[in-house]
């Protein structure tokens, strides 16, 4: 039977009225070769009682399994160019309008990431913005102007550089013109701004004390501001920095700020592990259900993302390593560590995936043949051109194997890849399949891929300067700033 618009919209009304701010959510992106079924994330989430989740698409069969879950879905565009022009647009929402209602879609995102400090791009800012406004205008024409807010996520680095405390935050010079066009937008709309926080990357690049990364982590940097108010971690510090330059720029005391990416990754960096993770998230979720707020904000709540539900390690090369281990489940889909994720701060494992099968115990190894070590470092290269190898990365938990070892992993997660196809592992005759002996050593772990399931589909991905999680910065920048930075945790 077919649902009238306009009983649909009723459904709709009556399902978002029942939202409450200040709930945990979590974002799943899909760059992975071997990808867990949308109905399987769904299960996933219903398990945990998490309420509210992004993903990074409006790719049908995902929207489908949502349907009927009572989840709040925030839902991405992430190729503008497909949103150029109004016959596209409408195009884009009468494709996904049968889906706004059931699937309970609450909030639109164009484009993620859109300003690189390192390589500004105004004219790029300014195409999403247009999209932002256009989606909404399509939107509110079908009647989801209530219900449906379209945003444009944006990060930290919109702000001016070497903030020492909160009330000296301000937008950068070449933005202001268009975050104050973005914020007379949200604020019409009734839209909120959505910031996208990476404490990791702040805490390192500010040379801060690691403890500040934690809530009730008792660091030794503790920031005194005007007021009185004080602050002894990296997300009340972030979060009201915006605050008080929306605040300079003309935004309304009520926007609501939320927070659509916050997280910690487990490996390709200094600090990152799953118990690092696991002490950000046990202070941190809290905190965020306690509505305790901000100084600058007392008593508000927060709307939080946390990112990522799995690592992506088909994400860009273009991206620092760890910038494929966000993930809070492996790809089998069991929990890397103890996260209690209704924010209650209990010591418990969230509930796993169910229904996933592991591939035998299988693993693709140097065979020792050192007569040409040259062709042996070429094979590498190719292994880890079409696999993720970011574990090694410095201050990654592969960074201190030798080089037989390093060899080794490299074939292996190019085997693993190819879901363990035997002729995958021959690499001009420097491998050998072994099962008798798990090659796994220290931190390092030597996977083991699960059955196939949901695979990708490449042809039909964004472009990296579309999907990027965190922007282009140069990989040698990067490792430069990694050798320079000592992490005690």
């Amino acid at each position: 039977m077919i649902i009238p618009t306009v009983y649909v919209v009723i459904i709709y009304c009556l399902l978002t009225s029942m939202i409450v701010n200040g709930a945990i959510g979590l974002n799943w992106g899909r760059e992975n070769a071997q990808r867990l079924l949308p109905s399987t994330v769904v299960d996933i989430l219903l398990q945990n009682n998490v309420p509210q989740a992004r993903i990074y698409t409006s790719q049908p069969d995902i929207l489908q399994a949502f349907c009927g879950s009572g989840i709040n879905l925030t839902i991405s565009i992430l190729n503008i160019k497909a949103i150029t022009n109004d016959t596209d647009i409408q195009s884009w929402v009468q494709k996904n309008v049968k889906f706004f209602g059931p699937a309970n879609i609450r909030r639109v995102y164009i484009g993620n990431y859109v300003y690189d400090k390192i390589n500004p791009q105004i004219n790029l800012f300014e195409a999403h913005l247009k999209a932002v406004k256009a989606i909404q205008a399509a939107l509110n024409s079908v009647g989801y102007a209530d219900h449906i807010k379209v945003n444009l996520p944006l990060s930290h680095n919109i702000l001016k550089d070497n903030i020492t405390r909160p009330s000296d935050a301000d937008f950068r010079d070449d933005l202001k013109p268009l975050i104050k066009e973005t914020i007379r937008h949200l604020a019409d709309k009734g839209a909120p701004f959505v910031l996208q926080m990476f404490p990791i990357l702040y805490i390192t690049e500010n040379k801060l004390d690691p403890d500040f990364a934690f809530v009730g982590g008792g660091s030794r940097h503790v920031v005194r501001d005007v007021g009185g108010a004080v602050y002894t971690n990296v997300f009340e510090f972030m979060y009201d920095s915006i605050v008080w330059a929306l605040e300079k720029a003309g935004a309304p005391s009520d926007m609501e700020v939320v927070v659509g990416h916050v997280g910690w990754p487990t490996d390709g960096y200094p600090g990152a592990n799953t118990s690092t993770a696991e002490r950000f998230f046990k202070g941190f979720l809290p905190f965020v259900k306690s509505n305790k707020g901000t100084p600058k904000r007392p008593g508000r709540s927060i709307d939080t993302y946390l990112h990522s539900l799995t690592d992506e390690p088909k994400n860009s090369a273009q991206q620092p390593p760890f910038s494929r281990h966000w993930g809070i489940f492996r790809s089998n889909g069991e929990p890397k560590y103890k996260i209690d994720l209704s924010g209650q701060g209990r010591d418990i494992y969230p509930a796993k995936a169910r229904g996933i099968q592991r591939m035998p115990d299988r693993w693709c190894m140097f065979n020792g043949d050192m007569t040409n070590v040259s062709r042996v470092k070429e094979q590498v290269a190719k292994a880890c051109d079409g696999a993720d190898c970011t574990a090694m990365a410095p201050g990654g938990s592969c960074s201190n194997l030798n080089f037989m070892h390093n060899v080794s992993y490299a074939f292996n997660m190019f085997f693993q890849s190819k879901f363990q196809d035997e002729r995958e592992c021959w690499f001009e005759g420097f491998a050998r399949v072994v099962s008798d002996v798990n090659p796994s050593t220290g931190t390092c772990v030597f996977p083991v891929e699960v059955v196939k399931g949901e695979q990708m589909n490449f042809g039909d991905r964004p472009s990296d300067g579309e999907r990027l999680h965190h922007g282009s910065r140069a990989i040698l920048l990067f490792f430069v700033l990694l050798i320079s930075i000592h992490w005690i945790l």
